[in-house]
């Protein structure tokens, strides 16, 4: 068996947002080869004339928009009451129950405006439990039934 058969670049799933009731949001897992090359698409070299060396830069705006694209890919249930949880935002003319679609632009400015949501994506798209398959797991007979049916 090959391993690298077995591997999977990349898993969607939905995982619901704690403390938020109907928030659900479809991320991805990336994988390391996908997070580096993400990474080198969004720093930048230059060279030092004092130190004489190249020194590399991380363009953070820049990598706060291909992260978002990586990995979230759709959302339901964001009502303007749960964004005014996660953000300060101004919503007295408006509906609290209106739910905010999902948009690239939309998530860009929720991960970037919102320490909480850009913390829990961070946790929940590394966390590798998230994207495991969900197995049945074998029925184990009990002992006394297995006596009782023989």
């Amino acid at each position: 068996m090959d391993l690298k058969k077995l591997m999977v670049d990349t898993k969607n799933v939905w995982v619901d947002f704690p403390g938020l009731p109907g928030f659900e949001v479809e991320v991805a897992n990336l994988s390391r080869k996908e997070l580096t090359g993400l990474r080198k698409k969004c720093t930048t070299t230059k060279f030092d004339r004092k130190t004489r060396q190249a020194v590399e830069k991380l363009d953070e705006e820049k990598f706060v928009v291909e992260f978002t694209h990586g990995v979230v890919k759709n959302w339901k249930g964001l009502t303007l009451a749960h964004l005014e949880t996660l953000l300060l935002v101004d919503i007295e003319d408006k509906d609290p129950k209106q739910e905010l679609e999902y948009t690239d632009e939309n998530a860009e400015t929720l991960v970037s405006s919102s320490t909480e949501f850009d913390t829990w994506l961070n946790e929940v798209v590394f966390d590798l439990d998230n994207f495991r398959s969900k197995r049945k797991k074998p029925a184990t007979p009990q002992v006394g039934k297995v006596l009782q049916e023989q």
